[in-house]
């Protein structure tokens, strides 16, 4: 009878765990997202300022990239012709 018990604790442990867990999972990732989001705020809220005091209403700003493509200088090797020798 005692192994009985002891397996229907085990089964009603391992339901309710999972049941709350399906109810806290969603609410701990909430916070640890803003969490995460504080943090990345914080460290390049800077930037942010910046972009907001340039640009005022009406100003048009506009932001290009450096070209990237560039010829390469340095010469990769000598093509070689092999012929079949029979």
């Amino acid at each position: 009878m005692a192994v009985l018990q002891t397996i229907l604790l085990l089964i009603l442990v391992y339901f309710a765990l999972k049941l709350l867990l399906k109810w806290l999972a969603p609410k701990l990732f909430k916070y640890a997202m803003k969490k995460t989001q504080e943090r990345f705020g914080q460290q390049f809220g800077g930037y942010e300022d910046y972009e907001s005091k340039d640009s005022g209403e009406g100003n048009t700003t506009v932001y290009t990239k450096p070209s990237g493509r560039s010829k390469p200088t340095k010469k990769v090797g000598e093509y070689i012709d092999f012929e079949e020798i029979d």
